[in-house]
């Protein structure tokens, strides 16, 4: 409501001041009044249609034409005396071109440098003083895996997620792989991307910047570079990334793990029921798996197989790839 008063306020204004122009013969006919009024109808349907507008930007454009104005003013103070004043124009027409000059490199410098620092009206703050909430910075296998959308949709992370270029890229030569299987795994993450994407709860921002430091780095070390950089976390259910993050000191939120954490806990006495599959390695071992995945290796169960049966759990086995329960077979239920 309040905008629409404020755009109601805006045409009033417009057509008072067109109105002054048209009395005062600055605008010598009604046509030049229709034009005023034409041009800003245009600027409140263009606010209508972009309906999201980020601060950062906005904020690049302000200070960029407030640097390049500066800047115009000082470097036609120091070109008067060199241009010769009797040419009133060409000394018009130049620092005109200059000032265009000079505010769209301003803008430009600071629309490709706002991910170092920000800007927010009518201060500046650099983001390594930005207190919150961390950035979460993805890998590919977070990705291609695909829990993180389902993690994400439950609301328990409101944190910024950041998907660097490089890795999109990476993502884009997977799915355009000759071979089937890892095409099927590229083209499942960049569908993940854009289901992310499709949620506008979801603060998902594609990071365009490399720092000079990652110039010929691998991928996974241009992520811990990048994290360091950010101060965020990664992001990932790659092991050996895992290992190199934890050597740089770099947090890391490993899917796996919080997967394993959300398990149900079982302790020994405790009984469960569970479908063998499969013979284990020991003999007379039976070896199932319960819904979510976990591995159930029963003594005595593989007269069992392919039926289920009551176990009475022994030990618990708790590892960074998984959970495995040991049991003994009780007796069989079908």
């Amino acid at each position: 409501m309040a905008l629409w008063i404020l755009r109601a306020v805006f045409l009033v204004t417009i057509a008072g001041v067109s109105v002054s122009l048209l009395q005062s013969n600055v605008f010598t006919t009604f046509l030049h009044f229709l034009a005023v009024l034409a041009i800003a109808v245009a600027v409140i349907g263009l606010d209508v249609i972009v309906k999201e507008k980020r601060i950062e930007i906005i904020s690049c454009v302000y200070f960029g034409i407030v640097v390049g104005l500066i800047l115009t003013f000082v470097v036609g103070a120091a070109l008067t005396p060199l241009i010769a004043t009797p040419q009133p124009k060409f000394f018009n027409g130049v620092m005109v071109v200059l000032g265009v000059i000079l505010c769209y490199a301003s803008i430009s410098f600071l629309l490709q440098t706002r991910d170092d620092f920000r800007f927010v009206i009518p201060y500046v703050e650099f983001a390594k003083e930005v207190k919150g909430l961390k950035p979460y910075i993805l890998d590919t296998s977070v990705v291609i895996d695909g829990r993180i959308a389902d993690v994400v949709e439950t609301h328990v992370l409101d944190n910024q997620l950041i998907m660097p270029r490089f890795v999109l890229n990476e993502l884009q030569s997977i799915a355009d792989s000759s071979d089937k299987l890892r095409r099927s795994r590229g083209r499942r993450g960049l569908d993940i991307l854009n289901r992310l994407r499709a949620n506008k709860e979801v603060d998902l921002h594609i990071y365009d910047r490399e720092y000079p430091e990652m110039a010929d780095q691998p991928v996974d070390m241009k992520l811990v570079l990048l994290a360091k950089r950010l101060e965020g976390k990664l992001v990932t259910g790659d092991y050996n990334l895992n290992k190199v993050a934890k050597l740089h000191n770099v947090p890391v939120i490993n899917l796996n793990d919080l997967a394993n954490a959300l398990k149900p806990a079982y302790l020994p006495g405790e009984t469960l029921r569970v479908h063998l599959v499969k013979p284990g390695e020991e003999n007379g071992q039976g070896v199932g798996y319960l819904d979510d995945g976990t591995m159930v290796v029963v003594e005595e169960g593989r007269p069992h197989i392919h039926r289920d049966v009551q176990v009475s759990v022994t030990s618990v086995l708790q590892t960074s790839a998984g959970r495995m329960i040991f049991g003994k077979c009780e007796k069989a239920l079908s």
